[in-house]
């Protein structure tokens, strides 16, 4: 039997006023969604600011968990459990974006066809954080919600079924307990 791999899906809030306008639309707590390679978020992809500073700037991002954007963010983690064939295909197709990351933009027009539940264009090389993520399980052959990625919502991947949530609360609590297990393994 092949031993299945794990993927992460991470949920936050970052209190951004980005955030909070989702939020008022969505009702839903956590309103951004990250791809994780590690539970102690080392290795985090999405869609969102390019610079912390400026909400304008966006695109495909390998995100700092760690950073001034997330300080006080509330997150939940949830784990997926994938075969060793999609779990290949899925850091093959994130190889592939960072190799032509300035290709890729923020779908700002796909969140406001969000919120009416339609697609208003269709754009190549732009997703917002959490079609990107039903997108890249899509193409690695998981599909997580029985929709459309360009209508998947951080609500829709809280509820399915296929991902187990593993942690919720402060994302620094969490960053912080990952900092003490590696510490107390190392120290063993």
């Amino acid at each position: 039997m092949t031993r299945e791999l794990e993927v992460y899906v991470v949920l936050t809030d970052t209190g951004t006023l980005f955030t909070k306008t989702i939020k008022w639309f969505t009702k839903d707590p956590l309103n951004h969604a990250s791809i994780a390679f590690d539970s102690g978020l080392n290795e985090v992809y999405s869609f969102g600011r390019k610079n912390p500073q400026n909400p304008f700037f966006a695109g495909f991002v390998r995100e700092n968990m760690r950073g001034q954007l997330f300080a006080e963010a509330r997150c939940a983690l949830y784990r997926c459990r994938i075969h060793p064939a999609a779990y290949a295909k899925m850091r093959g197709v994130i190889a592939e974006m960072e190799r032509n990351r300035e290709l890729y933009r923020y779908n700002l027009i796909g969140v406001i066809g969000l919120l009416f539940n339609t697609r208003l264009i269709k754009r190549d090389y732009a997703y917002f954080c959490s079609e990107f993520v039903a997108s890249v399980f899509e193409k690695s052959g998981v599909h997580l919600v029985n929709k459309s990625s360009f209508l998947v919502t951080p609500g829709d991947l809280e509820n399915t079924p296929k991902l187990e949530l593993v942690y919720e609360g402060r994302l620094q609590d969490l960053l912080n307990k990952c900092i003490n297990e590696e510490v107390g393994k190392r120290l063993a």
